[in-house]
């Protein structure tokens, strides 16, 4: 059995060798396909990847939950009421009773209109100032550029140290002056200055016009009965976000003391929208690639087929000397078989290994990790191959019916 296979190889190989320009046309529509084919899937998946860590580090794998939105009366339920604060006490229970493997933090705005001042400078009354906890930079994508972040320590005791924005420090101090360690103000309380925050930019949800202070400080400088925390999940990856913010939810539910059946008291809201847009867009560039692929393959194997035809033609006295010799329609038709399938599927390796190279340039160019489609490669083979069966079979079967008297009379 491996014998007759090799020598069908052999002999395939013989014949395509013996039709050198109508075999490279053909090799090249396979090649290109199929490189066309796998280069972009491969690139679609780098872009899948990168896509999902950038927004990873942008917060996209985060889900906060907050007071917003209106919920119905709980005894007049046509009437609707704004949704109760979220206090410290709900935030730090949820805290303990969530079990999820993800990072929980807490926040509040304590002010969204604070003057800073540093010695004789301060900034306009715009300055957002944010409570947070020692998690929070890492929660909400932000990093720090200079100096450190929060110590848990500082947290929970709730001591007078900042976080200042890009923003802040370039109103308020001179340019190149160590920052870090010295004392500001905000209204009457004294703040020093523990680290400054990489830049963001005003295009992501927060800017650079703010600083953070530790949520226990907010507490006791800001808040009051009205101030409500929000609560904030960070998922190991973004598949993960609705399983979470499900469990999330529930332990909430309990947490607020909202029945079976109610609709609850508080806002879920994921950040993985933006994500989720460019992944479906890329989703739907890779179906795309795959039909114009998979078209662009059939059209190589019609002209394979018809490469098959000529050879039909071109070789009927050597069919007929085979069929003199003792050949049967079976040996000739898997001789024919062989040699489409061969010529398919050296176009298809040539255009795979082509394909993911010209990929991962391309996965390579926006700083993501080398890509091996593996399930790609494996389909771009079988397809190669069924393609090259299918164009091989009528040409196998036209040659296997030839009467061998009238093609040894064949010239």
């Amino acid at each position: 059995m491996i014998m007759n296979l090799t020598e069908n190889i052999r002999l395939a190989l013989r014949a395509i060798a013996a039709n050198k320009l109508r075999t490279a046309l053909t090799l090249l529509i396979i090649v290109f396909g199929i490189m066309a084919l796998i280069g972009i899937l491969t690139a679609t998946e780098g872009i899948n990847q990168s896509v999902l860590s950038s927004f990873s580090e942008m917060g996209s794998n985060t889900f906060s939950i907050k007071n917003e939105g209106q919920t119905r009366h709980r005894r007049h339920r046509k009437a609707m009421v704004q949704n109760p604060v979220i206090t410290m006490l709900q935030c730090q229970t949820f805290k303990a009773n969530y079990k999820y493997p993800a990072v929980v933090t807490l926040s509040t705005e304590a002010d969204g209109n604070a003057v800073l001042k540093y010695e004789s400078k301060k900034t306009n009354p715009n300055v957002r100032i944010m409570g947070v906890d020692d998690d929070y930079l890492k929660v909400g994508g932000w990093s720090v550029m200079e100096g450190r972040n929060f110590s848990k320590t500082e947290v929970d005791n709730g001591q007078n140290v900042i976080l200042l924005g890009k923003d802040v420090v370039a109103k308020i101090f001179p340019p190149k002056e160590l920052v870090v360690g010295k004392m500001v103000n905000i209204g009457s309380s004294k703040y020093r200055v523990v680290g400054l925050l990489a830049p963001k930019g005003a295009s992501q949800v927060s800017n650079d016009n703010m600083a953070m202070i530790p949520v226990m400080t907010a507490k006791r400088n800001f808040g009051d009965d009205n101030t409500s925390y929000n609560i904030s999940v960070m998922v190991n990856n973004v598949t993960e976000l609705n399983r979470a913010s499900d469990e999330a939810e529930g332990v909430f539910r309990t947490v607020r003391k909202v029945r079976p059946g109610e609709d609850p008291d508080f806002d879920i809201s994921k950040s993985d929208k933006m994500a989720q847009q460019n992944l479906s867009v890329l989703g739907n560039i890779s179906i795309a690639t795959i039909v114009i692929g998979i078209l662009t393959l059939i059209g190589a194997g019609i002209g394979l087929m018809n490469i098959m035809l000529v050879s039909v033609n071109e070789r009927t006295r050597e069919i007929g000397v085979s069929k003199a010799l003792g050949a049967t329609k079976r040996v000739i038709r898997i001789q024919f078989l062989t040699e489409s399938t061969t010529i398919c599927v050296i176009g298809g390796v040539i255009g795979i290994i082509m394909g993911v190279l010209v990929g991962n340039i391309l996965v390579l160019l926006l700083n993501s990790s080398f890509v091996m489609p593996w399930l790609w490669i494996v389909l771009g083979l079988t397809f190669t191959f069924v393609i090259g069966l299918a164009a091989g079979i009528y040409p196998a079967i036209l040659a296997s019916n030839l009467n061998p008297v009238e093609a040894l009379r064949y010239e």
